[in-house]
């Protein structure tokens, strides 16, 4: 048996780990969160002992230079130190944008021991990294700070609120350890590792070969399964750092801790959806296989056509038929059965919503969240998904974004 307990204070809540985030000068306008003050732009996460490492990149083809530079590390190494910048993405930059990293850490290994440092960046596709500027954290930082909030809220790019979470796992015999993680991610995001970076810092013991196979399992069942709009980019990263201090751990329960805490950052994210004023979960069941109803599910979640008319608070069930008969699945218009929350909205039986089931359904469309569920009638296949509205918002956000 044990207990998996929240607590506050995200990354600082493990002991063992460091971390703080300033304003070198690459955000120069007010943070999205409405703050009249400017949050930082640079990052860090340090540990106390060296960390085995494992880390998840997206599948888009055009890996950002802070991707490649990992890659070059070799399997199994370790790291006390991750950097992190928002603003800038340093992708597409070619091998320059490698060798800029290694500048960056040239100048902070002048000022500091670290083993073999990380980076992460988030921002603008296509510019060379402001190294002057970021090199100019070196002598600012404090290293022994604390700050999970100072070093979540340096990492958003058109977030509007910060991510984090931490909790605390309780064995049966009284001896605990404890996760704790940041993230950031409001758009260009897709059930394919979506456009995010997290981190999750742990003092469990866990065997350094457990920890990408329980880091992909918690990706799979979170990041993995969330839509704002489909697009996945160039940086994407969930990273796992474990300084194993605390000489406890559990397999089950560190994986469901994980994935806990892998799961709310994903909701977070989706709720932080550029524009977005409703979250949905898209549960698709009776499928002819588990892979089928994914399929079908992750579909219904990056629909465009299905995400306006969540937007407009129009229960046109059409828009949910139609991407399951387009997504490939087995399926059957006389078989498919059609729930928002608990009210019917199609079934063979009953194919037209009347008046009282219309305003029945845009009623429960006016929440801030809840239940799609489409059973296809072909088996026992099950999988959910979740996606969010697309607004007038959206088109806004994204076509500024340079600006």
């Amino acid at each position: 048996m044990y207990k998996i307990t929240p607590l506050e204070g995200g990354l600082a809540a493990v002991p063992g780990f460091y971390c703080d985030g300033i304003n070198v000068g690459m955000r120069t306008d007010p943070a999205n969160s409405g703050s009249s003050d400017i949050d930082g732009d640079v990052a860090f996460i340090r540990s106390d002992t060296p960390c085995d490492v494992a880390a998840i990149f997206t599948t888009n083809r055009f890996q950002a230079a802070p991707i490649r530079h990992f890659k070059r590390y070799p399997e199994g190494f370790q790291t006390d130190f991750v950097l992190i910048n928002a603003k800038n993405a340093n992708a597409m930059t070619g091998e320059a944008g490698i060798e800029d990293i290694d500048h960056i850490f040239d100048a902070l290994r002048s000022k500091r021991t670290v083993l073999n440092p990380i980076m992460s960046s988030t921002g603008v596709i296509g510019y060379r990294l402001p190294t002057d500027k970021i090199i100019s954290a070196f002598d600012r930082f404090d290293y022994d700070a604390r700050d999970s909030d100072a070093a979540a809220r340096a990492i958003l790019t058109t977030d509007t609120f910060k991510k984090e979470v931490a909790c605390e796992v309780t064995l049966e015999d009284g001896s605990c350890f404890r996760l704790g993680a940041i993230a950031k991610g409001a758009g260009m995001i897709d059930p394919a590792m979506a456009t995010m970076l997290a981190f999750v810092v742990t003092d469990a013991d866990i065997p350094a070969s457990e920890m990408e196979p329980a880091l992909r399992e918690g990706v799979d069942a979170s990041f993995n399964r969330i839509s704002v709009d489909g697009d996945t980019s160039t940086n994407d990263t969930a990273m796992l750092l474990a300084n194993r201090v605390s000489g406890v751990y559990h397999r089950t329960a560190f994986r469901e801790a994980l994935e806990q805490v892998l799961f709310a950052l994903a909701m977070m994210i989706l709720r932080d959806g550029e524009g977005a004023t409703k979250v949905v979960a898209f549960h698709v069941k009776g499928a002819a296989t588990d892979a089928e109803a994914r399929q079908a599910a992750v579909a219904l979640s990056n629909s465009l056509l299905v995400k306006t008319a969540l937007f407009g608070e129009d229960p046109n069930w059409g828009r949910i038929a139609s991407t399951i008969g387009a997504s490939g699945v087995t399926c059957d218009e006389e078989r498919l059965v059609i729930h928002y929350d608990d009210l019917l909205i199609y079934s063979a039986a009953q194919r037209t919503l009347d008046s009282t089931r219309e305003q029945e359904a845009h009623a429960v469309m006016q929440h801030d969240q809840f239940l799609i569920t489409c059973d296809l009638g072909m088996g026992t296949g099950e999988s959910i998904a979740y996606g969010c509205d697309l607004s007038y918002d959206y088109v806004k956000i994204n076509a500024e974004y340079r600006t």
